[in-house]
């Protein structure tokens, strides 16, 4: 139990249905879907797009999305949303152009999918119609959100916005202050247009010649054929096995084996006996993180051009790269991350009165995504294009049709066969180490997925080692004695939602204070 004297949060319990995300307002509208008679997949359709209304530099329909969806008794599905590259992308041009690959601008949008993926899941899966569960989010993109500290905080740091982004989210000249109210009338629209032709609405006609238009005015190789063929689709979880529990993550082209590796290599190095808030767990966590987003980076790739991932899932290298990790010593220079990350993300979950569980990540990539807002709707789209590299050659090298290395992802947590704990921990890059830390913050320290959630956060980045100011000062020194370079994060590092299915089937709900959202059931 917490010390009530101290700053914290508490567990959120309920026993019908239950939601935990990153603003309140969708975590409700997730909870009335269930207490209407939906499931967790309407409740998580219905609260992640609500959420590109309350998290606009986060998340939004112009992006992607992953989702797992684990019902009793079955085995998980995953639904891979994610968009591809332009039929008249060209990795030579984009060399010769720009020598790396460009974060903002047209070149960095991909053909967003989330929409796609929105409405295959809910006739797929979900109890309510699509006018259901765009309702609430139509709702307030018309009447207006009021605008959450953290939102207005990360608002305040964007420098990269088109003509057309400013007008829709600087109306005064000036990011709003926290309390003020945000509205997308252009949004409401398009979602009007979805809830009565499905997808088409979205990737034909009016709205899309809107976002192509959009593009090509800036040079973008986008077309009209490019969106018509978006498709999601459905792909095979993939796992790995940690203190009796399985913890289950998306296949390429998220980075879900980075954190599989990533947990492997820990298990190698005997953790569960340290301080969980000491600065060797920190160190040791580093180090592995550092190994396994250089294996990341090396081969992971959209799934039709990736050729090792069975490597990376590995026990032989599992093996290899912990016996490279030095408990006095920091790894030599040269192991930095390649791509285009950054930490601004949406996870939804939510598990309903049958205990069909939900994890859900919808994303926009860079806070506002490319910067690009289309002229007549006002749709912000996504930049994802910048996970692709431009090295020739490469698995993840930018080409026509190719999806990028994506940096969300989705999790659940399995025990003997059914889901115990769908969960997510947003942040870019920091995801897949999240993953890793929150699953042994839980199975080797013994922590309440809150506490696992409310502790600090270290991460190995640009050469520089992250540490939250959680940690004290001693540590601090600790790992600059051990020769990181550490540094205090400008924000926090990532943010994660859980909801616990405990054994005697209470449902127990954790939210990030890193956020604005929090766990709300029924």
């Amino acid at each position: 139990m917490r010390d009530f004297q101290l700053p914290g949060r508490s567990p959120v319990f309920a026993t019908n249905g239950m939601c935990a995300t990153s603003h309140p307002l969708a975590a409700k509208v997730a909870v009335q879907m269930l207490e209407a008679g939906g499931n967790a997949v309407d409740a998580a359709l219905a609260g992640a797009v609500l959420l590109g209304v309350c998290e606009p530099q986060m998340t939004g329909i112009g992006g992607d999305l992953f989702a797992l969806v684990s019902k009793p008794g079955e085995e998980p599905i995953a639904l891979n949303g994610s968009g591809r590259a332009a039929a008249g992308t060209s990795a030579q041009a984009l060399r010769d152009e720009f020598g790396t690959m460009p974060e903002h601008g047209p070149h960095s949008v991909t053909i967003p999918a989330a929409v796609d993926a929105i409405c295959r899941l809910s006739e797929d899966h979900g109890r309510l119609g699509l006018g259901d569960i765009l309702a609430p989010a139509l709702h307030y993109a018309e009447a207006g959100v009021p605008v959450a500290p953290r939102v207005a905080f990360d608002w305040a740091r964007v420098h990269h916005l088109g003509e057309a982004a400013r007008r829709q989210l600087m109306p005064n000249g000036a990011p709003p202050e926290p309390g003020s109210l945000y509205r997308a009338p252009g949004m409401a629209e398009v979602l009007r247009r979805i809830a009565v032709d499905g997808r088409d609405a979205f990737y034909e006609g009016e709205v899309a010649e809107d976002m192509v238009g959009a593009l090509q005015a800036l040079g973008g190789p986008q077309t009209l054929e490019d969106f018509a063929a978006a498709r999601s689709e459905y792909t095979t979880p993939i796992s790995a096995a940690h203190e009796g529990h399985d913890l289950v993550e998306h296949p390429p082209n998220g980075q879900g084996a980075a954190a599989l590796l990533m947990l492997n290599i820990l298990q190698r190095l005997d953790i569960a006996g340290l301080d969980p808030f000491g600065a060797e767990r920190a160190h040791l966590e580093a180090e592995a993180a550092k190994l396994a987003y250089d294996a990341r980076n090396r081969f992971l790739a959209d799934a039709d051009h990736m050729t090792r991932l069975d490597h990376l899932l590995s026990s032989e290298t599992a093996d290899r790269l912990a016996a490279l990790i030095r408990p006095d010593a920091v790894l030599p220079a040269g192991l930095e991350p390649a791509g285009a990350v950054h930490k601004d993300t949406v996870l939804i979950t939510v598990v309903d009165r049958d205990r069909t569980s939900v994890s859900l990540i919808y994303s926009i990539f860079h806070s506002f995504g490319s910067g690009i807002a289309t002229d007549k709707f006002g749709l912000l789209l996504h930049n994802r294009g910048a996970g692709f590299t431009l090295e020739d050659g490469h698995a993840n090298e930018a080409g026509p049709g190719k999806r990028p290395m994506h940096t969300i992802l989705p999790a659940l947590l399995r025990k003997e066969g059914e889901t115990v704990m769908p969960f997510g921990v947003m942040g870019g890059q920091y995801q897949a180490a999240g993953h890793a830390r929150f699953v042994t913050n839980l199975l080797d320290f013994g922590l309440s997925p809150q506490e696992a959630i409310d502790a600090p956060r270290v991460f190995p980045t640009g050469g520089q080692l992250q540490v939250e100011r959680g940690y004290p000062e001693t540590v601090r020194k600790a790992l600059a004695d051990l020769g990181h370079d550490v540094i205090t994060p400008d924000v926090p590092v990532g943010g994660a939602q859980a909801i616990a299915i405990r054994p005697d089937g209470m449902l127990e709900g954790a939210s990030d204070p890193r956020k604005d959202g929090c766990a709300l059931g029924y």
